[in-house]
């Protein structure tokens, strides 16, 4: 199984974690045979809930497994659907970047909803 699939990247972190594939399955609420055939690439990668279960398991990053099993997040569809042709804008011109620019947007947009959120908070206060 190639490390580039998801069942590879999954049976890989799996085993690095010394998790067993019974032990994984259960924690997952699936059966083992289901695991098994997702990790030897003969079932589709499994529905979001289960790709965020796996990721909190092996301390991942839910996004990067939902990326790697061809998926995005169910809420950035509302995000977007929110602010489409903004946020289409962005994405496009963000194609490109490295991850430490990217990183510094998300900084400058974490500082901006603080700031919002205390100048809601002044508001209710005054």
């Amino acid at each position: 199984m190639h490390l580039s699939s998801f069942g590879g990247r999954i049976r890989k972190l799996r085993m690095d974690h010394g998790i067993t594939l019974r032990d994984f399955a259960r924690r997952l609420g699936v059966s083992p045979t289901y695991i098994s055939q997702i990790e030897q690439g003969n079932f589709k990668p499994p529905a979001e809930s289960v790709v965020v279960s796996m990721a909190r398991i092996l301390g991942q990053d839910s996004d990067e497994l939902l990326a790697l099993a061809g998926r995005v997040a169910d809420d950035l569809d509302d995000i977007i659907r929110g602010q489409p042709k903004e946020l289409a804008t962005f994405l496009r011109m963000a194609r490109g970047l490295r991850a430490e620019d990217i990183a510094r947007f998300s900084q400058q947009a974490e500082r901006i909803h603080q700031e919002r959120a205390a100048e809601q908070h002044e508001t209710c206060t005054a």
